[in-house]
C-alpha cells in the first residue's frame, strides 16, 4: 500500500485558502479518485471531513479511501470549472461522473481562414485556420454575444461558398434588417469586410469597454423614453457580454503542448511549480522542492532546474513559458530541441492570458511553499530521496525513471504482463502499459517475462529510429525492477544484450511469507534495511507493479477474453475438461500425471491421456 504517514489530513485541512480552486483527492495508492471544484477552498474540502454533514453514500464511500488531497487555486470560479473538467477527462476519477463527450463548454469560432469569415459556436476546437474564443460557461451568453456581434458589425452567417458563389443567390433577411452587410452579392469588399473581423476580434480578446459603455447608454436613454422593453433587451445584452468578458487561461484556443515554470523562494528553500498544458489544455501538475542558495533569484534556479528535470522527463513539449529570462536560453533549447527530436523554445510572457498563466503557477507555487515547507521535506525523502539511497545500494551514479515488470496468472488463465513506472520516486502512471501474452502457451513466467521485454523494447528502439524520439516507448528506464530474483534477472539481462542495450537490472526478491526481503543484483543479493525509504519505496513499487498486473487480469477475465489452458490441448473439450479437473485439484497435479494416470479418467482415452502429457511436457 501506498503510505501517507505524511500528511495529517486534519493540519492540511487548516493551511486550505479561501481562494477559488480545484482540489485532487488520491487514495492509498495515491491514485486520483475525485476532482471538484470550488468558490473557497477552505470551505469546501473541508466539509467532506465533517461527520455532521449528510454527504450521500457515494461521498460517504469516497471519503474512507481519501489518504491526502492537493489543490490547484485559480483567479475565478469559471477557470476552477474549467480546470475540474480539464482534470476529470485527464485522469478518469472513479468517484467522479464522467462525461461520455468532450461537449462540455461552447466556443466561439471565427473562421479566419475563409475569405469572408464567419462568427460561430462550437463545442470542438480543431486544429484548423480558424481563431478560436472560450471556453464559456453560458451557451446562452455565447449566442447573444454572437448575435450582438452581426448586429454591430454585420458579419455574414450563411454558409455560402465565398467569393465563388458571389451574385448567384439573392441577399438574406439578415441584408435587409441590416445585420449582414451581403458580401453574397458584392456589396462589400474583402479589405472592408475584413477590418469589421479585425474588429470582432479586438472585442473577442477582451476589447469590451467600448462595446459596454455603449450599450449602457442606450439602455438608459431607453429607459429615459420609457421604451422599457427595448431596456430590458440592452441590460440582458450588457449581462451576456459581462459573462463572455470572464477571461480563462486554462484552456487554451491555440490547442499547442506547452509547459509552464514558475519559481517561489524563501531563504534556502524554493519550490518550483510545473504546469503541463496538452492540447491547449491544462491537464496537471508538479511541485518540486528545492534547496537552495541565500540570494539565488528565479532565473537562477530555472537555469539550473531545467536540466535536471528534463533530463529524465519521457516528453518534452514544444515550448517552455517561464517566469523570468535565464541566462543559458540558447543552449538549453539547443539541448531540449536535440532531446526531442524537435524545435523546443523558451519563452517568458509579457502580457494576455498567457502572462497570467505563468503569474498563477507562481501564486501555487508560493502557496506550496508556504504551506507545506516542512511536509515537502519530509515528501522529498520519501521520493527523491529514497531513489538515491537504492543507487547508492546499488553503485549506480543516477537514477531518474524506474520500471518495475510482473507476470500474472492464474490456474487455469492465459498471462499478462504488467510495466509500471516509478520517476523520481513517484508512480507516472500515463507511462504504465500491460501486455497481453501472445506467444507463449501456459503458465511459463520466465517465457512470458522474455516476450513482454522483447515487445517493449524492440517498440521502443522502433519509435526512436522512425518517430524523432516521439512515442509511447521511447524513453529507455535507469534502471529495470523485476518481480522475482535470479531467474527473471537473467531472463531480463538475456533480452537486453539480444538488442544491444545496457540498463543495470534488479530483482525485487521476497522471502516465504511474499514480503519484499531484499533485491538481486549482479549475482548477489543485496539485503536492505527495513526501516528505511528505500526499502518502502522497493515495497511500493513491487506491490504496484502486482496490482497492475492482476487488475488488468481481472480485467480480462470479466471480458471473458481469457480460457482455460486446458482448452489449448488438441482432444480435449468441454466434457474432458470437466473431467481432468473434477479428478484433479490443480494444474500442477495434472502435469505430474502418467499417460497411464490420465487415461484411466472417466471419458479418456489413451489418444487423450497422451495429448494432456505431451502439452505439459
Amino acid at each position: 500500500m501506498m503510505e501517507n504517514n505524511n500528511f495529517d489530513i486534519q493540519e492540511e485541512l487548516k493551511k486550505l485558502p479561501g481562494r477559488p480552486g480545484v482540489y485532487i483527492m488520491h487514495d492509498e495508492k495515491d491514485r486520483i479518485i475525485y476532482v471538484g471544484k470550488a468558490v473557497s477552498l477552505k470551505n469546501r474540502v473541508r466539509q467532506y471531513f465533517q461527520s455532521s454533514r449528510n454527504k450521500g453514500i457515494k461521498i460517504e464511500q469516497m471519503v474512507t479511501h481519501i489518504r491526502r488531497f492537493e489543490y490547484i487555486v485559480t483567479d475565478s470560479e469559471l477557470e476552477a470549472l474549467v480546470l475540474e473538467c480539464n482534470l476529470i477527462k485527464e485522469h478518469h476519477p472513479k468517484y467522479n461522473t464522467m462525461l461520455m463527450d468532450d461537449k462540455t463548454y461552447p466556443f466561439i469560432k471565427v473562421t479566419t481562414g475563409e475569405e469572408f469569415p464567419r462568427v460561430i459556436m462550437t463545442r470542438k476546437m480543431l486544429k484548423d485556420k480558424a481563431r478560436y474564443f472560450g471556453p464559456y460557461t453560458s451557451s446562452q451568453a455565447v449566442r447573444d454575444t454572437i448575435d450582438l456581434i452581426h448586429k454591430l458589425y454585420h458579419l455574414r452567417n450563411c454558409n455560402r461558398n465565398l467569393p465563388r458563389d458571389i451574385g448567384k443567390e439573392r441577399p438574406c433577411l439578415n441584408y435587409h434588417i441590416k445585420q449582414c452587410d451581403a458580401p453574397c452579392q458584392g456589396y462589400i469588399s474583402r479589405e472592408k469586410y475584413r477590418e469589421s473581423v479585425d474588429e470582432v476580434i479586438r472585442f473577442l480578446n477582451g476589447n469590451y469597454d467600448i462595446i459596454l459603455s455603449d450599450l449602457e447608454e442606450k439602455m438608459n436613454a431607453a429607459s429615459e423614453a420609457l421604451e422599457f422593453e427595448k431596456a430590458i433587451e440592452y441590460r440582458e445584452l450588457i449581462s451576456s457580454v459581462k459573462k463572455v468578458a470572464q477571461k480563462q487561461k486554462i484552456t487554451d484556443s491555440s490547442g499547442e503542448d506547452r509547459d509552464v515554470l514558475a519559481v517561489a523562494s524563501e531563504e534556502e528553500d524554493a519550490v518550483v511549480q510545473v504546469f503541463f498544458i496538452r492540447g491547449g489544455r491544462l491537464i496537471g501538475r508538479d511541485h518540486f522542492y528545492l534547496r537552495i542558495s541565500k540570494g539565488e533569484s528565479a532565473s537562477e534556479i530555472l537555469n539550473s532546474f531545467i536540466p535536471q528535470y528534463y533530463a529524465g522527463t519521457p516528453y518534452i513539449p514544444g515550448e517552455l513559458m517561464l517566469q523570468e529570462e535565464v541566462e543559458d536560453v540558447e543552449v538549453l533549447e539547443a539541448w531540449l530541441s536535440s532531446k526531442r527530436g524537435q524545435k523546443v523554445v523558451l519563452k517568458v510572457p509579457k502580457k494576455g492570458t498567457k502572462e497570467k498563466l505563468v503569474e498563477l503557477a507562481r501564486e501555487n507555487a508560493g502557496l506550496v511553499l508556504s504551506k507545506d515547507k516542512e511536509r515537502l521535506k519530509r515528501e522529498e525523502g520519501r521520493t527523491i530521496g529514497a531513489v538515491k539511497e537504492i543507487a547508492a545500494l546499488l553503485g549506480v551514479e543516477e537514477i531518474t525513471r524506474m520500471e518495475a515488470y510482473d507476470i500474472s496468472n492464474t490456474n487455469g488463465f492465459e498471462s499478462v504482463g504488467s510495466m509500471v513506472v516509478y520517476e523520481r520516486g513517484k508512480p507516472k502512471r500515463n507511462d504504465y502499459r500491460k501486455f497481453k501474452i501472445k506467444g507463449i502457451k501456459g503458465a511459463d513466467d520466465y517465457g512470458s517475462m522474455r516476450e513482454v521485454l522483447t515487445r517493449r523494447f524492440t517498440h521502443g528502439l522502433k519509435e526512436r529510429e522512425e518517430n524523432a524520439g516521439l512515442g509511447k516507448f521511447t524513453v529507455f528506464p535507469d534502471l529495470i525492477l523485476m518481480d522475482g530474483g535470479k531467474g527473471q534477472v537473467n531472463v531480463a539481462l538475456q533480452v537486453l544484450e539480444k538488442l544491444n542495450l545496457s540498463i543495470p537490472v534488479c530483482g525485487m526478491v521476497k522471502d516465504d511469507c511474499h514480503r519484499t526481503r531484499g533485491l538481486y543484483y549482479q549475482n548477489e543479493e543485496i539485503p536492505i534495511d527495513k526501516s528505511s525509504e528505500a526499502f518502502r519505496l522497493i515495497t511500493r513499487i513491487q506491490d504496484e507493479a502486482h496490482r497492475f498486473a492482476i487488475e488488468y487480469h481481472r480485467q480480462l477475465r470479466g471480458k471473458g477474453q481469457v480460457h482455460s489452458i486446458l482448452d489449448d490441448i488438441e482432444g480435449i473439450g468441454p466434457a474432458r475438461r470437466k473431467a481432468l479437473m473434477r479428478n484433479y485439484l490443480s494444474l500442477d497435479a495434472i502435469r505430474e500425471a502418467s499417460v497411464e494416470e490420465l487415461a484411466r479418467i472417466p471419458s479418456m482415452n489413451e489418444k487423450a491421456a497422451e495429448s494432456v502429457y505431451k502439452f505439459f511436457h
